[in-house]
């Protein structure tokens, strides 16, 4: 199998998407922070910067719309749609961060989606980091995507 960011030569180049159809197409990632009970309940709603998790969608947001910005070979899309859940699971105990992007356009939001994940992960860990710094980012990987030349893809539970 041969990667599609390097040419004949192995140089590194940007994919020509011209000849590929606009379809839609959708991606969605996770991850997860990983943290202390006392810090998640901190995440909750008694951190001293505010409300961590609403800070931290917008920020998952952002980063989405920054992808080619951030991520050398990306194209710049028109995003469509941007979601994210951080949702607090006390079985972690830590905070499960979901995020779907959405584009009609002739490639995917793969990167944007887990670079959602990602950006708010590490925003989580910002807010927080001063009540546990020993916190873990674990987990982040694609879980579905769908639209395009190479069809859907479901990650394996």
């Amino acid at each position: 199998m041969s990667l599609t960011h390097f040419d004949s030569a192995g140089q590194a180049h940007m994919v020509d998407v011209s000849d590929k159809s606009e379809t839609t197409r959708e991606a969605t990632a996770e991850g997860c922070v990983i943290m202390s009970a006392d810090t998640l309940e901190l995440a909750r709603g008694g951190a001293k910067k505010g409300d961590v998790l609403g800070v931290a969608r917008l920020a998952g947001i952002m980063g989405a719309k920054r992808t080619a910005d951030l991520i050398p070979l990306c194209h710049p899309l028109p995003i469509s749609r941007v979601s994210l859940d951080l949702n607090p699971d006390d079985q972690l105990p830590g905070i499960r961060v979901t995020a779907t992007v959405r584009t009609t356009g002739r490639t995917g939001v793969e990167m944007e989606a887990l670079t959602a994940v990602s950006t708010a992960c590490l925003t989580i860990y910002d807010m927080l980091k001063a009540a546990q710094k020993s916190m873990s980012i674990e987990g982040i990987r694609l879980v579905s995507k769908s639209g395009g030349k190479s069809g859907d893809y479901r990650a394996d539970r």
